[in-house]
């Protein structure tokens, strides 16, 4: 058996561990109630187990394991602090560490996408990976001309690991829902299989980052890192440094954590109307906050092609449910299509379910927390809740699902980071449809 098809089917074993192991703890529960532990605890415990035994799996994977690890990794916000505790430092892992591949398969990659004489290319190489992605590790290097550049190298195989762990991922979307309340798993893995689909030509991200990167050219808040060469296996981008925003959470103060944010938040809203396209990939991996306060952003391979900017339409639903105009709003969800045909829901309870969404743009400042997003995943995640049902009730139309997992995502980080961000005055500056 070849190395890569080996891989392949460790990777779907370990995968194929999962459902097992929920199953085996699910019935170790029934006898720990029939043993007089109560149903609360007992639930506490397997969640938390399974949620352990997640993120220690997608953590031994590459390709699409792990690329839904690093998009899970921003919902640990929401998750309980009893339930998160267990794997937090798991879920930080995932956003930026994987194990690396030998020096000689590196060079050899480098030889078939740069040309065998790849070696003139560069005036340094450094064998050792700085850092590690889901399809690929990033070498640090100088350039022929002398430029410190960033060489992103695709492992082998990556597009069968990519395609097969997605394809597992796909069935296992009722054992993950387990550990992200009140998010809807299955249609976010079929969205991020499409997107992430996309990254394996590196020339496709080259594209995007070039557009980025003239789009921020000469920003005060935020640096893009120019392209200097790609291919489709690899890809060489000017090299920048900074505190990545992982280490933020984990242990920044509060000064920094509120930059950060800001930074971010800025970015999430203004890049659509700048450059056309919104950064689909937001874990803080891909963030970092350089020395001069202005926020690095790396890996362009999923984005949302915006020409127009933000749709006016989630503006215009965010200011009538900031207004609370229950009944116009309701009429807009109606014409937009966010509820179905034959559907019937009352203007109060609309108002209801998306009212607390907009909560951070009361506020000149809002502070962005764990336990505001934990309380909101509550809300519409507890199956007994008037919200739960509204927001059953309710459709996402596919125009719009990329923006919102997106959006959900930044909103993650903000609450990881423990931000105070001035959102009202950033989503007015740069959300059409939602002008004061």
């Amino acid at each position: 058996m070849s190395e890569i098809p080996r891989k392949a089917v460790q990777r779907t074993a370990k995968l194929a561990s999962l459902p097992i192991g929920v199953a085996g703890r699910v019935v170790g529960g029934w006898g720990k109630r029939l043993a007089g532990r109560s149903s609360e605890e007992v639930n506490a415990e397997v969640s938390a187990k399974t949620a352990e035994q997640v993120f220690a799996v997608l953590g031994q994977l590459k390709g699409g394991a792990m690329k839904f690890g690093q998009a899970l990794s921003v919902f640990e916000a929401a998750v309980p602090d009893e339930l998160a505790e267990p794997y937090r430092e798991a879920l930080t892992k995932l956003q930026t560490a994987a194990p690396p591949m030998p020096a000689r398969t590196t060079h050899r990659v480098l030889a078939e996408q740069l040309g065998s004489g790849w070696v003139k290319r560069f005036a340094e190489f450094d064998d050792d990976p700085a850092a590690s992605a889901s399809i690929g590790q990033v070498h640090r290097a100088v350039w022929h001309d002398g430029r410190d550049v960033a060489v992103k190298v695709q492992y082998p195989g990556a597009d069968e690991a990519l395609q097969a762990d997605l394809k597992q991922l796909l069935r296992f979307s009722r054992v993950l829902q387990a550990i992200m309340p009140g998010a809807e798993v299955k249609p976010l893995l079929e969205e991020l299989r499409d997107r992430y689909l996309e990254e394996l030509d590196y020339r496709t991200e080259a594209g995007n980052q070039r557009v980025f990167a003239k789009a921020f050219d000469g920003d005060e808040h935020v640096l893009v890192p120019r392209v200097v060469a790609s291919s489709p296996k690899v890809m060489v981008t000017e090299w920048t440094d900074g505190t990545p925003l992982s280490h933020v959470i984990r242990s920044g103060e509060r000064e920094e954590r509120d930059l950060a944010g800001r930074l971010l938040a800025e970015f999430h809203f203004s890049a659509p109307s700048r450059s056309g396209l919104l950064h689909a990939d937001p874990h803080p991996g891909n963030f970092m906050l350089g020395a001069d306060g202005r926020l690095r952003v790396l890996d362009f391979g999923a984005v949302a092609r915006l020409p127009d900017g933000l749709p006016p339409t989630l503006g215009l639903m965010t200011r009538l449910a900031l207004d609370g105009r229950s009944r116009d709003l309701l009429e807009l969800l109606r014409s937009e299509h966010f509820i179905r045909p034959g559907t019937e829901l009352a203007e109060q309870d609309v108002l209801n379910y998306l009212g607390p969404f907009v909560e951070p743009l009361r506020a000149e400042t809002f502070h962005f927390t764990r336990k505001w997003l934990q309380k909101q995943a509550e809300r519409v995640g507890d199956l007994r809740s008037p919200d739960s049902q509204t927001g059953r009730s309710l459709n996402l139309p596919p125009q719009y699902l990329l923006i919102h997992r997106v959006t959900l995502g930044a909103t993650g980080i903000l609450c990881q980071l423990d931000a105070n961000v001035p959102t009202h005055a950033i989503v007015a500056r740069w959300q059409p449809g939602f002008a004061d």
